[in-house]
């Protein structure tokens, strides 16, 4: 599975959120100038982002957007899910029936392994463990 902008951005939304936990609200010029994301696109993101409970907007001259939980409770497995739909490295993961050769094949077995493994890694970070993680 090669994650999509939608995932990568995201998740350096959320990461750039994350960095003002708890102080003011942060407009989406300024996020767009520090994560290097064009404002169009993460306007985009952000209402996904919104949908999925992760963020909050405040309307208003010191207004922008804010985590609506802590970072310790984001995990970038959560972030992936909501932004990449599809989550499975195959389809025949999750729908066997997409594949004539999923009652014997000996390989789905492998991707649904995979899957699975990929999304424990991702489940075990937390937006917080990348605010204290000393490399960039």
């Amino acid at each position: 599975m090669k994650l999509s902008t939608r995932s990568r951005y995201g998740t350096r939304i959320i990461l750039e959120l994350a960095r003002h936990f708890g102080k003011d609200p942060v407009q989406v010029s300024e996020i767009a100038k520090i994560q290097k994301i064009p404002v169009k696109y993460l306007e985009q993101l952000i209402r996904s982002l919104k949908q999925a409970d992760l963020i909050i907007s405040v309307r208003g001259s010191k207004g922008g957007h804010c985590l609506k939980k802590s970072p310790e409770t984001i995990t970038v497995g959560r972030i992936v899910r909501h932004l990449e739909g599809q989550t499975d490295l195959v389809e025949c993961v999750s729908m066997p029936d997409k594949c004539q050769m999923s009652d014997e094949c000996r390989v789905r077995k492998v991707w649904m392994d995979a899957t699975e493994a990929m999304y424990k890694i991702l489940d075990d970070i937390t937006i917080a463990d990348l605010l204290c993680d000393p490399e960039p």
